[in-house]
């Protein structure tokens, strides 16, 4: 088990969240070495902080290491060998959560102002931004993208505005549906079929913003669901949830949008990790010898701490 405890967070009004996310493997021959990466710990940011975390693996790794990624996502390593048919990774957090400062839509930038800057060729925060403009392994860019796109962004509309308009857009479009894909799925049949979860809803606003020249980070995280009108919350009702992170200029920095909800994170968000898409932040991967068939279960917990 690793436990790790950080300084105190910053002394914002904030919601405390005990999160645990239990992740099982359950294989149809037995596995005799595996080599797995983890990124399951909450990210420490100006509005989000981690006092304490803890992760627990059965059976128990022979070796294990933490690093950071290009990214700045916690990751743990580790190796298990011995005949087993059964992997439990159980990561327990307290996270702590502030409220963000409200911020005009009307007051950013104009989105092309963004996208040159972003381009520029000498270093700057928004070349070093401009990164994450390129299509990556799982996002594509390109014309069918940004098609969908632009009638969102007319010449000189303030960036974040055009945003939640891309946001509320998507929400509009798109149904939920958790047949309709997978992990798979490429992000062009995602628009053309016009429903997915919120991995697809995050994928495919990220094509459409990085198709305009715009940074965009694909957001892996928590967020805490609220049961309907006189029911209790049921334990084990809430899941992983991804959205996206938009670069809006140096004076506004980036600013998180959940196209699944149609809106700006705030509180009820917990951010793990980023990248340049899923397969950059995913929660735990690895390689078996062994395994045959396998079943993967996982059940996340995200419970609003009283103070």
């Amino acid at each position: 088990m690793l436990v790790k405890i950080t300084a105190p967070p910053p002394s914002h009004p904030t919601v405390r969240y005990h999160i645990v996310h239990r992740t099982t493997y359950t294989y149809e021959s037995p596995v005799t070495v595996g080599h797995y990466m983890a990124r399951l710990e909450p990210r420490h940011m100006p509005f989000q902080e981690c006092p304490w975390h803890e992760v627990t693996i059965r059976p128990s790794p022979m070796q294990r290491a933490e690093r950071a990624d290009s990214f700045g996502n916690t990751c743990v390593y580790f190796e298990i060998e011995g005949s087993h048919q059964k992997l439990e990774v159980i990561a327990r957090s307290l996270v702590e959560v502030a409220r963000s400062e409200p911020i005009s839509p009307a007051a950013t930038p104009a989105w092309e102002t963004v996208r040159d800057a972003c381009r520029a060729d000498r270093a700057t925060p928004a070349s070093m931004a401009g990164e994450l403009v390129f299509a990556s392994q799982l996002i594509p860019v390109g014309s069918v993208f940004a098609d969908y796109a632009r009638p969102s962004f007319p010449a000189n509309r303030p960036i974040l505005e055009a945003v939640c308009d891309l946001n509320r857009r998507i929400n509009e479009d798109f149904i939920f549906d958790p047949a309709a894909t997978d992990v798979a799925t490429p992000v062009e049949q995602v628009l053309k079929k016009r429903r997915g979860v919120c991995q697809d809803f995050a994928q495919v606003m990220i094509a459409c913003l990085r198709s305009l020249g715009l940074p965009v980070r694909y957001v892996s995280g928590y967020l805490e669901t609220l049961p309907p009108p006189g029911q209790v919350k049921l334990v084990g009702a809430d899941a992983s949830h991804a959205w996206v992170s938009v670069y809006c200029g140096e004076a506004v920095g980036w600013m998180d949008a959940d196209p699944t909800n149609n809106v700006l994170p705030s509180d009820r968000h917990i951010t793990v990790a980023w990248g340049r898409d899923f397969s950059d932040v995913s929660p735990l991967r690895g390689v078996t010898i062994g395994a045959g068939e396998q079943r993967l279960e996982v059940a996340v917990d995200v419970m609003p701490q009283s103070e």
